[in-house]
């Protein structure tokens, strides 16, 4: 099993910038990949930003690419997603993704993200 905590969002106006990030605990070395993803209301839940356990390939969604930097800090057992130039369309609510080898996919429980214009 694998636990995800999300912590990091916030209110702020476009333009800012903001980082989200993701403690990882449990049988972390069973992840085979992990991920950013968010949702808005009425909305299906859209990938943000993907990176590989072994490799470290990353991989964004257009809308994001340039202004977003995911990253994996194995010595804070972190996921961190930077976030630059926020927009209003990037208003949602972010959880954090791990795919495992063998045991499933686990999300945390959100983050809030709110970009004012």
């Amino acid at each position: 099993q694998v636990q995800l905590v999300e912590s990091g969002g916030a209110l702020v106006q476009a333009g800012d910038s903001l980082e989200l990030s993701c403690s990882v605990s449990g049988n972390i070395f069973s992840i085979d990949s992990m991920g950013w993803y968010r949702q808005v209301p009425g909305k299906q839940r859209e990938l943000v930003a993907t990176i590989t356990s072994v490799e470290g390939i990353t991989d964004y969604a257009d809308s994001v690419k340039g202004r977003f930097a995911i990253r994996r800090d194995y010595a804070r057992n972190m996921l961190d997603l930077k976030m630059n130039n926020l927009k209003p369309e990037d208003t949602a609510v972010y959880y954090c993704n791990a795919r495992t080898v063998s045991s499933g996919t686990y999300w945390g429980q959100g983050t809030q993200v709110t970009v004012s214009s």
